[in-house]
């Protein structure tokens, strides 16, 4: 496999950095004064650059790489995990308008205002850790897979070279750097990336080929009950926590939305950001499967299903067509690495360092949050060795790890907008038993290889983890439900507009007013999309 670039391949790449620079050289001329304009871009972004933001923020290099190797490996049932579009909506619709009603930072804030400062505690840190274990060091090996097979360079020195060049722009331009580069990141990889899958497409023979080649059976994602892999009850079940937490609930996604203007544009920008968000299935995972077909006709030679989408390009893409595809693989990982940045530096300044120290002037507060960014990066590079061990392919990794995280969160942010009974004893507890639990299982699954076949701790480390996620979040909602009930309820006052049922008329009357009939149908018909697709992909 060829995988060097040649001139105009180095023309087209060297022209996206001098846009993407320009684009950053211009925010950052646009003074970052205090924390809310570093942090949340000043509350004054439109509809367009939050959805695109969103996008981008979801899409990284990772994405590209793990679901074109999961098309290239008959784990097609992941697909599920693309087709949370309808959940990007329950940003809009159900929760941002709590979000926006409590003014707040971040999502462990949302929790205080809730719940309790403790719970506030829990989440910041929690949050930082998770993203330790997946989006830091997921995006950085996935990004050094692209770069190493793309100039063939060691795997390392890409990964570092891509983490300081984004880190530099980030630290600079805060919040407003990211979201408007992430726009123009957006443009560059859903261009890249269509004109590989049709050319892809042409190369395979067209879209009859390549069911023939691999199988229509290829094509199906809803596997049996019974199934060890993916059943279809766990994978429904477990996919839509999973989204909830990730879409809904998760600083690293919500922070976009609530750096726009109001909550009209807000709710606007989650329904672009779910339309985005449908084109994955056909960008990235429909390559993957034509990089297998083609290495079963012998035309294209790759050693692990990661490498899938990097080889494909590299030998079917003309000159200057790959350096289009390269930029847009490059901008999927530099967006991914800095909203990832920005999202950590504003959890530990804002949640954790000003809770510390309140009377930190602004400037300090920045400073600090830059810092803090770096050690969480090293901390990523870390953590990527053990990756391996946990499972052979990229994308499955994330979301295995992913289920052990969300149900216990999902948990408690679901029931505390859902019901006002749900207090602060409650929500601990569900946090707290949550983490015990991720940490049990993720210890028996990367040692179950020591234990007794047959016994409880093998059969709890052995146990798919889609189940596993499954019966998770039921005992999370049972332990919130059963500590609360048993507790005092929380006072009135606390409660006002953060729950369905504390929610005064002029609140209502404020929320009726930010949307019309347009939001309503673009959200139908994305939703109509989702379904389309689920029923397609049935291996017939």
């Amino acid at each position: 496999m060829n995988s060097s670039l040649v001139g105009a391949d180095w023309i087209v790449i060297v022209g996206y950095f001098m846009i993407l620079l320009g684009v950053a050289v211009w925010v950052i001329r646009q003074k970052n004064n205090n924390t809310e304009d570093y942090f949340l871009a000043g509350r004054n972004v439109g509809w367009f650059v939050v959805g695109a933001s969103i996008f981008a923020s979801n899409i990284g290099s990772e994405h590209v790489v793990g679901l074109a190797g999961t098309g290239a490996s008959d784990k097609l049932p992941l697909l599920i995990y693309e087709l949370h579009a309808w959940i990007v909506l329950m940003l809009g619709w159900l929760f941002l308008p709590f979000y926006a009603r409590a003014g707040v930072f971040t999502m462990p804030e949302f929790l205080e205002k809730r719940f309790s400062p403790s719970a506030r505690w829990f989440l910041s840190i929690f949050s930082l850790l998770a993203y330790i274990l997946t989006k830091v060091s997921v995006t950085i090996y996935a990004g050094g897979v692209v770069i190493s097979t793309l100039l063939g360079i060691p795997f390392m020195t890409g990964a570092v070279a891509t983490v300081i060049l984004t880190g530099a722009y980030t630290v600079l331009g805060g919040m407003r750097a990211v979201v408007y580069t992430e726009a123009l990141q957006t443009v560059i990889l859903l261009i890249g990336a269509t004109t590989l899958t049709f050319m892809g497409l042409d190369a395979v023979g067209g879209w009859g080929e390549l069911k023939a080649t691999v199988g229509p059976e290829y094509f199906n994602m809803w596997r049996p009950p019974s199934d060890p892999d993916f059943p279809w009850p766990s994978l429904v079940i477990t996919s839509s926590i999973v989204g909830i937490w990730y879409w809904c609930t998760d600083q690293y996604i919500v922070q976009r939305t609530l750096t726009a203007k109001n909550l009209k544009e807000g709710r606007r920008g989650t329904i672009f950001g779910g339309l985005l968000k449908l084109t994955p299935v056909f960008l990235f995972l429909i390559p993957g499967v034509i990089a297998l077909a083609l290495k079963m006709k012998g035309e294209l030679e790759w050693e692990t299903a990661d490498q899938a989408f990097p080889a494909l390009m590299s030998q079917i893409l003309p000159p200057g067509l790959r350096g289009l595809v390269a930029a847009g693989l490059l901008a999927a990982l530099m967006s991914s690495l800095a909203s990832v940045f920005n999202s950590c530096s504003t959890l530990f300044t804002v949640d954790i360092y000003k809770k510390l120290r309140p009377e930190t002037p602004e400037k300090q507060l920045l400073q600090i949050g830059k810092v803090a960014t770096v050690i969480v990066v090293i901390l990523g590079m870390l953590w990527i060795p053990v990756m391996s061990n946990i499972s052979g392919v990229l994308y499955e990794y994330l979301q295995s790890v992913q289920s052990y995280i969300a149900p216990p969160i999902t948990a408690v942010f679901l029931l505390g907008i859902f019901s006002k009974r749900i207090n602060a004893r409650g929500a601990m507890a569900t946090l707290i038993s949550g983490l015990i639990i991720a940490i049990i299982r993720l210890t028996l699954e990367l040692g179950k290889g020591a234990l007794t076949p047959g016994s409880f701790l093998h059969t709890l480390g052995d146990m798919n983890f889609l189940s596993f996620a499954a019966w998770m979040f039921l005992f999370s909602v049972l332990i919130a439900v059963g500590v609360s009930l048993l507790t005092p309820p929380q006072s009135e006052a606390q409660l006002e507009g953060l729950t369905f049922a504390t929610i005064t008329d002029e609140q209502k009357a404020e929320n009726r007013a930010s949307y019309n009939a347009i939001d309503v149908i673009a959200s139908l018909v994305v939703v109509a999309i989702v379904a389309y697709i689920m029923i397609s992909f049935n291996g017939s």
